[in-house]
Order: structure tokens, then C-alpha cells, then sequence
């Protein structure tokens, strides 16, 4: 007899089923078929590649590889303070517990002690000066992974530590003049006397400040590396990190040795989100020293909370403005001081804070602006790159201003938002002085105002919180205008190889990593659209430093831009060579050859694609090729910072609807509303499920995820998921309508998509306004709240006490 269905399990099935029927609305089916039937194989919806593995358990990452006879595990000894400087350790008694084999200090790095991304000043191991609490000081090597933690966790009892005051937040370190960068500044003036005199000349002005918290990564797969020793004394290295050639570079110069005598691979990684980009260095080249120097391969991997205390995050800013503007809303003149918590070490906070003063402008037209940008070193984790990489902490400043010039007009914020957007001629410059030719801006706005019935909602939360003194809802539109390139232009460079083999399988490596995004499903679409055959035809193998060189972070949302182009370069060139072949034997032009649905159609004739290869070795032609694909047009000088550092711009926009509880600061999105700007979608199911991700990651960033050092110590409090609240499926939208733009990418980008991993974070902008407004709405919108990111339960009270107090 069957056993009755549990009826929470068709509750969650049914509710699964409306989502999947939801996203296939989305897409129009009818034209994906009736664009797979003419060949076409980009632009189609379907599965990530190792969709399957990953259901089945199958896909392998790092932690899976099988282990190798003998091999040892790593764990890491932090330091107990934050500050102060390292007088000596009694490590005999780590050396003594049982299963340690050995403990390394930095004193066993035969090369530099250094894994410094940009500049070198972020030691592998403590030899001197101690940065921050957790900063790895040794490592112990054990038999097991358990009883190199054990050892590990002694690290209190035998570090001999000279304690100094640390210096904590980034306000704190600007005040005392700490910096791990120069500071920079970029001006623009349109009026005489610049910034200043136009805020001076403004028929209204407000000064204030403004906070806004980091955000931890929280990647599902930790960091993680696994070094082996190789013949020659060469090191091959299987790392978790979007930055192999950097990972190679980094353990070449620990273990003095040249590039070509390092390999590092990856496979896949279980998310990165930018925290895998720099910060995954320390962890290669501590398995690779203690690898080199026992000759037995070592795995290293943190457990959630030494990552937590080891690695850095998006970067906290602190901000202070002065802005001027008109009966209109219309901006004349904005200043505005931008502080980065650093942290320790440079790492990536110099084009953490360019990239946020390059997105101040947001949407916006700023005829007089004054920015400077100062990275505070500060005696906590060094920050790094994270989805956005400064772009959402530069724009979430210009939406403060927008929001608080709307309330102080009493002025709907959608149309002080509006009357600021780009423009035309004179209005379509940004501050850094890169014209704005393909502005959607407004259309786009247009279509999702409409769509989500924005006005309507907005009366109806008024006329709701009017009858309603505790529950109070808001609602707001943001837009996002975001550029797509690394702010470095020779970044901007990929790499790739295409093999056909006889029986016509496909195989493409390249040089961006796969880390859940689907890069790997894109670029093998690509290949398949290329050569005319089905996807299943084309496989992608792991990122090998072996295979192609010298290759660029997967960052910036460049990953299918750049790699898809070096992949596309190498197929066209292996069929182009196929097409010749074909000519040469069946008679014809080859540029009449065709290549659809696995077919070739060359002078009336038409035969398998395998045919045509197998006939094409016969012949001794080539079959793969290498492919390279550099971005056109960039060009950035650092001392103005100004330049056209942005191939294209990404648009997008979204609505959001809250209710917040005035006597407790509870909140729930409602629903949500999203128009995202994908140009010509290389896969729409891939693309609307990283806008859905992106935005829920979005918004824990500016609501939940806080981040809390304590005061005097300098400890990381949250650093588990028991005190670091992520969001979870209950925290999304009843009500989730995500659509992609419709239009192609004015740019000669891949098939003129545009890329879509870091973009669609800033759409969640919606979500704090939306608060914001809620907020506002319990002093009757009399009162700018006083409200900091990430809008806690308990920041959002504190925020409706002072609204309420000023009222």
C-alpha cells in the first residue's frame, strides 16, 4: 500500500511548479523553437551545462577530488589580537600534538612572503607587525584535516603578542590620516567656480552623511586549495578561485620558482562572487609552500569561521555630501567624500574606489561634481572585490540624494529621478568625461512604470498608511545604469581553444572560471552556434593555466563578453578552414558552405558535420585553433580619472512594494518588479535566474547581512551563519516579476548581448527606498529618515523613533 503524500511536499512541489511556469512565461517558447530549427543555438534557453552533476551530486569540486597517497591537511594559526606586533612563538608544543608533521612559518617560504594582488604588502604569513584578529601567523600540517585544527586552534597559548590600539572603522582612519592608497579625486565643471559655487548658487541645499555596512561573500563552497608536488620540483595546484593566472603567479613567487613551472586548475568553483578573485591567494600559497617543502601533496580548507576571520569583503563606506538643486529637483552641484574600509592591505580598494566614483553618476546627468575617494586602512580583514566591485556602494549615494531632494520637495521620487536622468547633447557626459551613446535609460523606465502600475501603488500605499498608525508601506522605482569593462584596460584580453575531434565532438577551454554563473553553458553555446551543430556536440573543460595563459580575473562581468568573443574567434577560424575543405572537395565557393543543425550544405549537397571532419583530417587540415578577443576603444588616465574606461553601459530598473512595522522594524517585501537590460540575451533562462539571484543577494546586502566588529578588540562577531543572516527563500517576493529588455547591445559585444552577473545587484536599491518610504510615511513625509545600511530590524526602528521625534 502507498504510503499518502505528505501535503507540505505538494505545497512546495506546487509552489515550484507556479515558479517554473512563471520563468517559462517569461520566455518566448515558440520563438526559441522556431530559432532552433534555423540553426540557431545562442539566444535559446537551456540547462547550465553541469546542471545535471550538480542535481546527481556528480560535479566535482576541489574538496572532491580523490586524495592522493599521502596526502597531508592544512589549517591555519590566527592571531588573537588585532593590532600590535609578533615577539615570538613557542611552537614546539604545536609540533608535539598528535598526527602534526610540521609547522610552517614564514620563515619556510623560500621565496616572497607576499600574495599581494596589485601591491605587495599583504604577507602570507605574519613575520612581524600583526594587521588584524585572524591574521594567519602559521600553519600546521597534520595526517588529518581534524588534528590540524586541533593544533591550530592553540594558537592563543603559544603566540607571544605585543597588543597595540587598533584602529577600526573607516571614519576612524580618515580622521587620523591612515590610507592604504593614495586619495583620489575627480572634478567636472560645467559653470565657473565648479562644485562649490554652484552649491553656493543653488535656490536649495542640505549637508549630511550617510553610512552604508560590507557584505560577506558567503560563498557556499569555502575557500579552499590542494597542492601537488610534481616532477622537477613543479607544483600543480587545484584552487577554488576566479584568478588562476594571478594563483600562479602568487605561488611562483612564494615558491621562487617561474610561471611555466606552476599549473593551477579549476574545475568549477561552488560560488565567488569577487571573494575568490584576490583573496584565494593566501590559501594556494600556503598548500604550495608546505607541499614544496615536504614533497607530499597538502589540502587546505578553512572551516566557515577562519574564512570569515581570514578574508576580506565588500568594502563598508562612509559618506559626506553637500548637494545643491532647484524647485525642480534638478541637481546644479553635488560634493561628496567617499571612505573605504579597507582594511590591512591594498588588495583591490583602489579600483574598488574608482569604480565607485565612476558610478556615482548612476543614471544621472551631474553638470558640477567634486568626489574624493580615500581607502582607510583599518585594523580589520583587507576588503576586496565583491558582485558590484564598488559600483553599488558609488551609485547608492547619488539614490540617497535623489531620494532625500524628493522629500524635502515633497516631490515624487520617481520624477526627481527622472528630471535628472541622461540626456542628449550636453547631458549625455559622465564626470569621468566617457559620452553616454546608448542610453535606454528612460524607455526602459517607461515600459516598467507602466508594466507595474507604479503610480496606482503608490496612491493605494498612501491611502493605506493613512488608516493605518502601526503597519506603514512604501514604494519606490530605482534605476541602474552600470558600465561593463575592468577599470584596467589591458584587463580587458581573453583567451581560447577549440578542438574538433574526428568523430565531430567538440571540446572548448578558456580562460574565464565557472562558478555557478553558467559561463561555461554561454561560451559552449557559442561554439555550437559557431560550427553549426547541436550543443550537446561541445563540451568545456576545467580552467588550466596550462592550456591558455596569461588570462584575466572572471570578474567585472566580462566573463561571457570576453571569453565568449576568444571562443567565437577560434570556431570561426576552425570552420572557415572546414568550409574550404568542403569547397575544395565537393565543388562550389566555400563562402557558400553552410553549417546548420549538424549539417553541411556545400554546392547542393548536404552531409553530417562529422563527415566533413573526418574528410577534413583525411585532407590534413587543422582542426582546433586558438582564438583571442581584446576589448576595443578603452583607454583610462589615473592622475584626472578620466577616460572611456567602459565598453557599454547595462540599464535596468525595478520596483519594490514593503510593509514595515512601526513598533518593531520588521519588514517584508511585498513584491517586486524588475526590467533588466541583457541586449540580446545569449541564454534568457540563465540571464533571469542571475537577475533573481542578484537581486535577492542585493538585498540582504542593504537589509540583513550586517556585519559587526566589536568595538575595543576588533573582533568579528559575525562570523557564522548563527549571527550573519544571509537571505533564504522565505525572504523573496510572493509577487517576483523579473523581464528582460528587449533591444541589442548598441556594441559589437558577443552576438550583442551584454553582460549580466554585477549589474542587476543595484536593482535592490528599490527595496531600501521602498523602506525608506515606509519610514518616512510615519512622520507623515515631513521628515528625511535617518536610515543606515543595511536596514536592520533594528535600524529601521531607530530610524522611525527619530522620524517620529522630529515630527
Amino acid at each position: 500500500m502507498n504510503k499518502p503524500v505528505d501535503p507540505r511536499l505538494l505545497q512546495n512541489a506546487e509552489a515550484f511548479a507556479d515558479y517554473l511556469a512563471n520563468t517559462a512565461a517569461r520566455i518566448d517558447a515558440d520563438a526559441e523553437a522556431k530559432a532552433l530549427s534555423q540553426g540557431k543555438r545562442v539566444g535559446i534557453s537551456r540547462p547550465h551545462e553541469s546542471a545535471a552533476l550538480h542535481v546527481a551530486g556528480e560535479a566535482t569540486y576541489v574538496d572532491d577530488i580523490p586524495e592522493l597517497t599521502g596526502t597531508l591537511h592544512c589549517a591555519l594559526g590566527l592571531s588573537p589580537v588585532a593590532a600590535g606586533r609578533l615577539a615570538g612563538m613557542s611552537l614546539d608544543v604545536i609540533r608535539a600534538m598528535p598526527g602534526v608533521v610540521d609547522v610552517i612559518t614564514a620563515s619556510d617560504i623560500p621565496g616572497t612572503n607576499d600574495c599581494g594582488s596589485i601591491i605587495h604588502d599583504d604577507p602570507i604569513l605574519c613575520s612581524g607587525d600583526i594587521r588584524h584578529l585572524g591574521q594567519p601567523v602559521f600553519a600546521v600540517i597534520a595526517t588529518t584535516r581534524n588534528e590540524a585544527r586541533r593544533a591550530a586552534a592553540r594558537a592563543k597559548e603559544v603566540l607571544q603578542v605585543e597588543p597595540a590600539e587598533p584602529v577600526l572603522t573607516p571614519r576612524e582612519a580618515h580622521e587620523k590620516g591612515r590610507y592604504v592608497l593614495p586619495p583620489m579625486h575627480l572634478s567636472r565643471s560645467t559653470n565657473e567656480g565648479g562644485a562649490r559655487a554652484a552649491i553656493d548658487r543653488a535656490p536649495h541645499k542640505f549637508k549630511t552623511t550617510f553610512d552604508v555596512g560590507g557584505q560577506e561573500q558567503f560563498y557556499l563552497e569555502g575557500q579552499i586549495s590542494y597542492a601537488i608536488p610534481k616532477e622537477g620540483g613543479t607544483m600543480l595546484v587545484h584552487c577554488s578561485t576566479q584568478h588562476p593566472s594571478e594563483m600562479q603567479h602568487l605561488v611562483s613567487h612564494a615558491l621562487a620558482l617561474h610561471a611555466n613551472e606552476v599549473q593551477v586548475e579549476c574545475r568549477r568553483m561552488g560560488g565567488g562572487f569577487g571573494g575568490k578573485e584576490s583573496q584565494s591567494g593566501l590559501f594556494a600559497c600556503v598548500a604550495a609552500v608546505a607541499a614544496h617543502k615536504l614533497r607530499r601533496p597538502v589540502k587546505l580548507r578553512p572551516d566557515r569561521d577562519d574564512d570569515f576571520l581570514i578574508t576580506g569583503r565588500r568594502h563598508c563606506f562612509w559618506y559626506e555630501y553637500e548637494v545643491g538643486y532647484d524647485d525642480d529637483g534638478r541637481i546644479l552641484g553635488v560634493e561628496v567624500t567617499m571612505v573605504s574600509r579597507a582594511g590591512h592591505s591594498a588588495d583591490l580598494s583602489g579600483p574598488v574606489m574608482t569604480r565607485a566614483m565612476c558610478h556615482f553618476d548612476n543614471a544621472y546627468w551631474l553638470p558640477d561634481v567634486d568626489m574624493h575617494g580615500y581607502s582607510g586602512r583599518t585594523n580589520t580583514q583587507s576588503n576586496t572585490a565583491f558582485r558590484g566591485f564598488g559600483g553599488p556602494q558609488g551609485a547608492i549615494a547619488i539614490e540617497n540624494i535623489m531620494d532625500s531632494v524628493a522629500r524635502k520637495l515633497g516631490r515624487d521620487p520617481l520624477d526627481v529621478r527622472r528630471a535628472n536622468f541622461y540626456g542628449k547633447g550636453e547631458r549625455n557626459v559622465t564626470p569621468y568625461l566617457q559620452p553616454v551613446t546608448d542610453n535606454i535609460v528612460d524607455d526602459l523606465v517607461g515600459q516598467l512604470e507602466a508594466s507595474s502600475d507604479y503610480r496606482a501603488r503608490r496612491v493605494a500605499a498612501a491611502q493605506f498608511n493613512a488608516t493605518s498608525p502601526i503597519l506603514k508601506r512604501g514604494v519606490a522605482l530605482t534605476p541602474v545604469k552600470f558600465g561593463i569593462s575592468f577599470n584596467v584596460a589591458h584587463f580587458n584580453q581573453a583567451g581560447a581553444l577549440v578542438h574538433v575531434y574526428t568523430d565531430g565532438s567538440i571540446l572548448v577551454n578558456h580562460g574565464g572560471t565557472e562558478m555557478g554563473q553558467g559561463l561555461n553553458t554561454k561560451v559552449a553555446q557559442v561554439v555550437a552556434h559557431e560550427l553549426g551543430v547541436r550543443f550537446e556536440r561541445v563540451r568545456a573543460t576545467a580552467t588550466d593555466t596550462s592550456k591558455v595563459a596569461n588570462t584575466s580575473a572572471t570578474a567585472a562581468s566580462t566573463g561571457a563578453d570576453l571569453n565568449g568573443k576568444a571562443a567565437q574567434d577560434a570556431a570561426r577560424q576552425i570552420r572557415e578552414r572546414l568550409a574550404a575543405c568542403a569547397a575544395a572537395r565537393h565543388g562550389g565557393s566555400k563562402d557558400d558552405v553552410r553549417f546548420a543543425n549538424d549539417k553541411v550544405q556545400v554546392n547542393g549537397r548536404e552531409f553530417d558535420f562529422s563527415t566533413l571532419v573526418a574528410e577534413a583530417y583525411m585532407d590534413r587540415v587543422q582542426l582546433w585553433s586558438d582564438g583571442f578577443y581584446a576589448t576595443p576603444g578603452l583607454h583610462w588616465d589615473r592622475e584626472s580619472m578620466t577616460g572611456h574606461p567602459f565598453y557599454y553601459f547595462a540599464y535596468g530598473a525595478a520596483v519594490a512594494e514593503v510593509v514595515v512595522d512601526t513598533l518593531t522594524g520588521e519588514w517584508k517585501l511585498l513584491r517586486a518588479d524588475v526590467l533588466h537590460d541583457a541586449g540580446r540575451s545569449l541564454n534568457p533562462a540563465v540571464d533571469i535566474g542571475q537577475v533573481e539571484g542578484a537581486f535577492i543577494q542585493g538585498m540582504g546586502w542593504l537589509t540583513t547581512e550586517e556585519l559587526v566588529w566589536h568595538p575595543k578588540t576588533g573582533m568579528l562577531s559575525t562570523h557564522a551563519p548563527s549571527t550573519y543572516k544571509i537571505p533564504t527563500a522565505n525572504d523573496c517576493p510572493p509577487v517576483f516579476n523579473v523581464r528582460l529588455f528587449e533591444g541589442d547591445n548598441f556594441e559589437d559585444s558577443i552576438h550583442r548581448s551584454k553582460a549580466v552577473g554585477e549589474p542587476p545587484l543595484l536593482l535592490p536599491f528599490s527595496v531600501f527606498y521602498a523602506i525608506r518610504d515606509a519610514v518616512s510615511a510615519a512622520g507623515d513625509h515631513k521628515v528625511d529618515p535617518p536610515l543606515r545600511a543595511p536596514a536592520t530590524c533594528e535600524a529601521i526602528l531607530n530610524a522611525v523613533t527619530a522620524v517620529r521625534a522630529t515630527h
